[in-house]
């Protein structure tokens, strides 16, 4: 399995160490994408086409983008790819991004997130 080479990819934050991340979840989706890569889920070429296709889109749609929206960009490619690979079903996504959504909105600033399915 080689190493996936992340200066190639398209417009990634970094500095000369590396990739950097402005919130936990950014950091959360890099590793989740690598570690799926890793693991041969998908190949690198199919990893860097899905998120090509997502920046492309957002900038389609009129979107302008300072870098501080490209994790977002990560994050719905993953999503996009893990579903056409079928790691997961498109409507198990939705249920758990709903999910994270609600505790989200209900939990104090500051307070840890408590996930609690299926209310």
């Amino acid at each position: 399995m080689t190493t996936p080479d992340l200066g190639n990819l398209p417009g990634i934050p970094r500095e000369d160490e590396g990739p950097v991340f402005r919130a936990p979840w950014e950091a959360q989706a890099f590793a989740m994408a690598v570690v799926l890569h890793e693991r041969g889920h998908f190949t690198w070429k199919e990893w860097a086409e899905r998120l090509a296709g997502e920046i492309a889109g957002a900038k389609a749609r009129g979107e302008t983008d300072d870098g501080r929206r490209y994790y977002e960009y990560w994050l719905a490619a993953l999503e996009r790819l893990v579903t056409e690979k079928g790691l997961v079903l498109a409507d198990e996504l939705a249920t758990r991004k709903a999910e994270w959504d609600r505790a989200a909105r209900e939990t104090p600033h500051g307070k840890p997130l408590e996930l609690r399915r299926g209310n």
